[in-house]
């Protein structure tokens, strides 16, 4: 069986950021796909591979709604690299131009990289690029089709191995998981502002059923949401509500997310994008939970497993509350 083809993303931020903001963007990230890499400080990798299903996007626009993220929510800039494996990917990064992305696809990467120079490959710096132009070296295609031997007499058989692999664009390192966060964040970003509450009920609903399905696909539960909307001028409002005892179960959590809407007032506000947060995580099987004898309580968490075990299999349009139904 052959290996699953890897995509990967380099995005720079161009933005100074906090240790706090930096905190920020990498969960923002990590609600796109949970292989996030920190590369500070300002930049982060994405594996994408897993990602792509999920959203139903090829990888170059999974990248996009990442970039857009980051925009909307964070006013951050970000360009971006797109590639089969890590290297190649913050190197495709180095060559875009602010805002735009590079995607070197895996069937093309050595068009792609052979004629850069030999400085565009990690590692080389001046005086190895010195050592290797003296010998009409300048390329990185040169030195993937020079013989090992060669390039041994010239470097060492270790930088010598290291570098090749690196001129073939070859690089095994996986992006690394992370940690389970202290919170969790969805969120929506609108193409236009929106001014129907309707449409207000309906995001904020869909953002709660989809942070209940990442607690309960990570076996956690929260104790606290918290719910941000964004103005198209670029400002913001923010409530934060307790839970009434932590929980992963998507009704109680749309119930404390519409009250939070609802104390906002919107009326007629210009609405660009939503975000809401979970904090208070702890481990479902830790947390303690009022017994309900109530058997509509018992049948409806059951449906709520079905439903979550036939998005597993099907995907996460397979089965949807009915108010968010087209």
């Amino acid at each position: 069986m052959t290996p699953r083809q890897r995509h990967i993303a380099h995005l720079h931020l161009h933005a100074s950021l906090t240790e706090d903001q930096y905190a920020d963007v990498i969960e923002l990230m990590s609600g796109i796909t949970p292989h996030v890499q920190a590369v500070p400080p300002n930049a982060v990798q994405l594996d994408l591979t897993s990602a792509l299903r999920y959203f139903d996007l090829s990888p170059y626009d999974v990248v996009q709604l990442a970039k857009i993220r980051l925009k909307a929510l964070y006013g951050i800039d970000s360009s971006a690299g797109l590639a089969g494996n890590r290297m190649l990917a913050a190197m495709a990064a180095d060559a875009s131009a602010p805002e735009e992305t590079t995607w070197v696809p895996v069937d093309r990467a050595a068009q792609w990289l052979y004629p850069r120079p030999l400085t565009a490959l990690p590692g080389v710096g001046r005086a190895t690029a010195s050592t290797l132009a003296r010998y009409g070296l300048h390329t990185i295609g040169q030195i993937a089709d020079l013989p090992p031997v060669t390039l041994q007499r010239l470097l060492g058989a270790g930088p010598a191995r290291l570098l090749t692999e690196r001129a073939r664009g070859h690089d095994p390192r996986s992006v690394a998981r992370t940690e389970p966060a202290e919170h969790l964040v969805a969120d929506l970003v609108l193409e236009r502002d929106c001014l129907d509450p309707a449409r207000h009920h309906r995001a904020v609903l869909g953002l709660a059923d989809r942070i209940g399905q990442r607690l309960r696909g990570e076996s956690r539960v929260a104790g606290r949401l918290t719910l941000t909307v964004r103005y198209a001028d670029r400002s913001s409002t923010t409530r934060t509500r307790a839970l009434p005892e932590p929980t992963n179960h998507s009704p109680v959590l749309a119930a404390t997310a519409l009250g939070l809407l609802a104390a906002l007032g919107l009326q007629r506000a210009r609405v660009r994008a939503y975000a809401i947060r979970a904090d208070d995580l702890l481990s479902a099987g830790s947390a303690y939970a009022q017994l309900s004898l109530d058997p509509g309580d018992a049948r409806a968490r059951a449906a709520e497993a079905a439903a979550d075990r036939a998005r597993r299999r099907f995907g996460p349009e397979a089965v949807r509350p009915a108010a968010l139904a087209d």
